[in-house]
């Protein structure tokens, strides 16, 4: 059973930070792009990051200059370091490893509030 376990999620006043982390198993992590995505209420799920076996990234244009994704191989884990947050980034963050099929994270609540 594959298994992606997220961790970071949590409560920042706006321009704060926080970095979210995505664990699985060396057979997903070093086949797989490993992503973000992120999901509010009566809205759907939309892409916030990417980052491929060769680490070429993609970013949501709203996140562009302010998140960075990034892989770490011996510890088979996926980060996203989010800088500079504003209340429209408050979303429950999926972490996803994607190839010919897709698998989820159980998703963490990050809110951007004064």
């Amino acid at each position: 059973q594959v298994q992606l376990v997220e961790s970071g999620g949590g409560l920042v006043q706006p321009g704060g930070a926080l970095r979210l982390s995505c664990k699985t198993s060396a057979n997903i992590f070093n086949l797989y792009t490993m992503g973000w995505y992120r999901q509010v209420p009566g809205k759907q799920r939309e892409l916030v990051a990417t980052i491929t076996t060769t680490r070429s990234t993609k970013y949501l244009d709203s996140v562009k200059g302010r998140f960075t994704i990034s892989r770490d191989n011996a510890k088979n884990t996926v980060y996203l370091q989010m800088n500079s947050l504003k209340p429209e980034d408050t979303a429950v963050y999926y972490c996803n490893a994607h190839q010919s099929d897709d698998y989820w994270g159980q998703g963490t609540q990050v809110t951007v509030s004064s």
